[in-house]
């Protein structure tokens, strides 16, 4: 069945079916032309997929990001991440990335980081001599970070894919998040001074104070879901709609930029994008069993460990298989198609599979800043009506700051697990 699973899957994505569409439909014409077995067991695995009460996080975590985004919090977290940092060189770019970081916090996705912060600081950072292409492949590449910093809807379906906390996944890409986010602030910082973007004058502390004030509300949402859980008030699940209703009250009365008839379009808009996960994971969990039924995960992992048994070069193997898989899949449908596959590879050589899902969402994450299918690329393209080709030459030093921080991760597990084994 092996060639028909690659034969038709190819035939689909060829067409321009929907990843989500394809999956399914590849393995219902696999399991028909092949008699494997009765469809109506793939129908009962369809069912089993979607009846899961950790999947319940999805949507309300995809509802509270997008009503804290629809609620002025960008806004309010750019002011903040300027009066930081904007008076060093290259200012603008550093408060890009840092307001990324704590918008991603915020959200849990890379294409709405991208978006709210490239709708805000696109445009004075042009105004203010900077390089429109430098100004979008600095958005694009901090977006990224919204996928690592908790909660990251990533890291839920690969909690869930695995049985792997979603908790402890939450709290595990913590120094993770953070160290990107100074990675990319150092290379931005150099970039700039070679080419003379100089900052703004120093914020004063009744400005700082002014701002954080005004941001406190946004920022305190991730301690919110991140405390509730480890302080066993609420699971996972309960923490995404504590956010909700967290997001609500901020956004209608206290930021006061939010109407009823706003939300409303936004529990549509959400509505749709959970559709489209949901639809994913159900088909991916098909595919997955017919997968295991013919032994392939144990086929692939025995071609990988054919290659090497020690645990650092498989994992850069793996890491290599990500950033490429990346490239042509967006980070979902990537991560539960790949995760089952991975996962007993891991489990064989004694990594750590908290640790090695951290290496996984930021491996997939880098996708998002690489063509064909770099959605935040082309984000930050349409924002600031820009070339793809010329943004890709702008953004060529984050990526490969980025692919380099988490090579250097795979060899120093510890600083992923620190927080982790410290709330144990």
């Amino acid at each position: 069945m092996s060639i028909y699973l690659l034969v038709f899957f190819i035939f689909f994505l060829v067409i321009g079916v929907p990843i989500a569409v394809a999956l399914g439909l590849t393995c219902i014409f696999s399991v028909l032309v092949t008699g494997a077995f009765g469809v109506e067991v793939l129908i009962q695995k369809t069912f089993n997929a979607g009846n899961s009460f950790a999947l319940m996080a999805i949507p309300f975590f995809i509802l509270a990001g997008n009503i804290m985004a629809a609620g002025g919090v960008s806004r309010r977290l750019v002011n903040l991440a300027g009066a930081l940092f904007g008076r060093m060189s290259g200012g603008l770019a550093l408060v890009a990335t840092l307001a990324s970081t704590f918008f991603g916090a915020v959200s849990g996705s890379a294409p709405a980081t991208t978006a709210a912060i490239g709708g805000v600081m696109l445009g004075p950072m042009g105004e203010k001599g900077y390089d429109k292409n430098f100004a979008g492949a600095v958005v694009a590449a901090s977006g990224t970070i919204g996928l690592i910093i908790p909660p990251s809807l990533t890291m839920v379906l690969y909690g869930v894919t695995t049985g792997v906390s979603i908790g402890e996944m939450f709290i595990a890409g913590v120094i993770p998040g953070i160290i990107i986010c100074i990675v990319l602030m150092v290379v931005e910082y150099f970039i700039s001074l070679k080419r003379g973007y100089k900052g703004d004058e120093a914020a004063s502390f009744k400005t700082v104070s002014r701002y954080f004030r005004e941001s406190v509300f946004a920022l305190f949402m991730p301690v919110i879901i991140l405390g509730g859980i480890y302080a066993g008030i609420f699971t996972p699940t309960e923490s995404a709609a504590v956010a909700v209703v967290y997001g609500l009250i901020v956004g209608i009365f206290i930021h006061k930029e939010l109407s009823w008839k706003d939300v409303s379009k936004l529990i549509l808009k959400s509505a749709k994008s959970t559709a489209l996960v949901m639809y994913l994971m159900v088909t991916a969990e098909i595919l997955s069993y017919v997968l295991v039924s013919e032994q392939i995960p144990q086929t692939i992992a025995a071609s990988i460990l054919n290659i090497s048994t020690n645990a650092i070069v498989v994992q850069l193997i793996m890491v290599f298989i990500l950033l490429v898989v990346g490239t042509f899949l967006n980070n979902s449908a990537a991560m539960v198609l790949l995760a089952p596959i991975f996962y007993p590879i891991i489990m064989s050589l004694g990594i750590d599979p908290l640790f090695f899902g951290i290496i996984m969402v930021i491996s997939l994450a880098i996708g998002h800043n690489t063509p064909p299918v770099g959605l935040c690329l082309f984000i930050a393209c349409d924002i600031g009506n820009l070339k793809l080709e010329s943004l890709v030459k702008e953004i060529v030093p984050l990526v490969a700051a980025l692919i380099a921080t988490v090579v250097t991760l795979n060899f120093f597990p510890d600083v992923i697990l620190f927080l982790p084994r410290l709330m144990r």
